[in-house]
């Protein structure tokens, strides 16, 4: 059960950061030290090890954005299929398996796409046909 407390801790540094960089103020303040530090080089040109700093600095933060990103869109996902999964159990003529059908192998989702896709052309057809004869 430690394991999974550490992870949930550790879970959340991502979470908060994600929810503190999605706020506007943020964007502006980042925006603004771009344009200051602009400023800075047209004015006073730049020296090498400012170059570098900076690049090193903004590379990191890209870095730790990108694992940030990645952990938000991964949380969002699990969240969706969890209420997906329910409507699907929900739904007394709903497909059961589909339930945790992103776990399945690729052959897998492969032929139920192309089920899915074979009974919805053949509604469409029959609605076709439906009004074909009505005409």
């Amino acid at each position: 059960m430690e394991h999974r407390s550490s992870q949930i801790r550790i879970s959340r540094l991502p979470h908060v950061l994600g929810e503190f960089t999605a706020r506007s103020g943020t964007a502006a303040v980042a925006v603004s030290v771009v344009v200051i530090f602009g400023a800075v080089i047209g004015v006073y040109g730049i020296r090498s090890i400012w170059e570098g700093i900076f690049s090193t600095i903004v590379s990191s933060v890209v870095l730790v954005m990108l694992f940030v990103i990645q952990h938000t869109q991964n949380r969002h996902q699990v969240a969706i299929q969890l209420k997906l999964d329910e409507l699907i159990r929900s739904s007394p003529r709903a497909d059961d398996f589909l339930v945790h059908i992103e776990s399945a192998e690729d052959g897998e989702l492969i032929e139920r796409e192309l089920d899915q896709l074979a009974h919805h052309e053949a509604l469409r057809d029959s609605e076709n046909d439906g009004e074909v004869g009505a005409g």
